[in-house]
């Protein structure tokens, strides 16, 4: 049954435990981006961030279109990385800002005081400037070494614990994150976890995104 429209942006920390971040070089040839976001939500995801670096202005505008029409069908939240007048455009749910983007205030004042705005972080310092520039979360990571950001060495889970401490807002943490490791990362304590390629390298999508968050919400239960 189709819902009628996403899931409301304030309720990210309620809704969201596995974050799949879009890898299509991955998946395209075995499976179409509607095929896709609907094995995403039958594994029980309620939220993709669309990341697709390579596309041009309206190749990445259509494709966020698509997106944003078949993630309402799922009820699931749609973050459009790096562009905020995409993400306006399409009325997706919020923006995910790297370091060099867009200042968050400044997406705020285009976006509204509803929208899910995420900032990158590689350090607990940047993480806490990202709070007290009024991000509804934060990233840390690359947690591990990953081929989504090739030479880029993995900062391991102390900077995630430490992000978790000393930050409100929730924490989410990406960056090659497998099914071998996911066990690691929740016993560091995270509950938001993104993940690109262990998704969306798989054939079987659902049951990977089904597994990753039976671990997470198995984890939350256990801890409250």
């Amino acid at each position: 049954m189709e819902a009628e429209q996403a899931l409301d942006g304030n309720k990210f920390s309620e809704v969201v435990d596995i974050y799949p971040v879009t890898g299509r070089k991955l998946f395209l040839g075995r499976a179409s981006d509607a095929e896709a976001i609907a094995q995403l939500a039958a594994g029980g995801a309620r939220i993709v961030q669309l990341r697709e670096k390579g596309l041009c202005d309206l190749e990445f505008y259509r494709l966020a279109v698509l997106y944003r029409e078949e993630t309402r069908k799922h009820g699931m939240m749609l973050i459009i990385n790096d562009r905020v007048d995409i993400a306006l455009a399409c009325g997706a749910d919020g923006v995910h800002l790297g370091l060099g983007d867009m200042p968050i205030p400044e997406a705020r004042s285009i976006l509204g005081p509803d929208a899910v705005i995420g900032g990158s972080s590689h350090t607990v310092e940047q993480a806490m400037e990202a709070e007290a520039q009024g991000a509804s979360y934060v990233n840390i990571g690359p947690l591990f070494a990953t081929a989504t950001k090739p030479g880029v060495p993995g900062i391991g889970l102390e900077p995630l614990c430490l992000v978790m401490e000393r930050v409100k807002i929730p924490v989410t943490c990406m960056g090659g994150i497998t099914e071998r490791n996911i066990c690691q990362v929740v016993l560091a304590g995270a509950r938001y976890v993104g993940v690109v390629g262990a998704i969306f390298g798989a054939r079987d999508m659902a049951g990977v995104t089904a597994r990753f968050a039976s671990v997470i919400r198995g984890a939350g239960k256990i801890m409250k």
